[in-house]
């Protein structure tokens, strides 16, 4: 008798084991809406465009880039080196200027005899990694003794920034990022 008896409380154990498993998936389905919702999306904007138009028009970015090499370069004039090493990184690190809270940004772009452009249509995005919050994009840099000049950009917030620049010369469009570092210091 009593085997009989442990075989039926057996049996009406499962009805709960089920309701338990569905309760656990529902509270684990809401809290992952809700976090998800709550978070925001950063998208890229490596070609200073959403990434859906970037892959969209990526044939036609790489032969205005690649037009672009071939008659002209971009350089970032006077700034400092930074001492800054990211830790933990796998790659090896490039150049990373020095940034303060408030800068002057001058690019020069010559075409391969070393004249210097005057006419480019000269862009510059000020972003950080991972983030969209913090971005600054300045349009048309105005050209003066053979340099596209952004005076007086401000920054608040210490820690990593790109400085992501784009030229337009006739169909040639070249492209050039350069990693920043404010010191928390200054």
């Amino acid at each position: 008798m009593e085997n009989s008896n442990t075989d039926e409380s057996r049996g009406k154990f499962w009805p709960y084991m089920i309701l338990g498993f569905l309760a656990i998936g529902i509270t684990l389905g809401t809290w992952t809406v809700k976090h998800a919702i709550g978070m925001p999306v950063h998208e890229s904007n490596e070609y200073m465009m959403k990434y859906q138009n970037a892959d969209l028009g990526a044939n036609k970015i790489e032969e205005a880039q690649a037009l672009f090499n071939q008659h002209y370069k971009i350089k970032l004039d006077d700034m400092k080196l930074s001492n800054f090493k990211p830790e933990h990184l796998k790659r090896k690190a490039g150049k990373i200027v020095a940034l303060s809270s408030v800068n002057r940004i001058s690019y020069s772009v010559v075409d391969r005899s070393g004249n210097v452009v005057t006419d480019a249509n000269v862009s510059l995005l000020l972003t950080r990694p991972h983030t969209e919050k913090e971005d600054q994009l300045f349009k048309k840099l105005p050209f003066k003794d053979g340099h596209y000049i952004l005076d007086k950009l401000t920054l608040k917030n210490p820690g990593r920034y790109i400085l992501r620049v784009r030229v337009q010369k006739g169909k040639a469009i070249g492209y050039m990022d350069t990693a920043g570092f404010l010191n928390p210091k200054h």
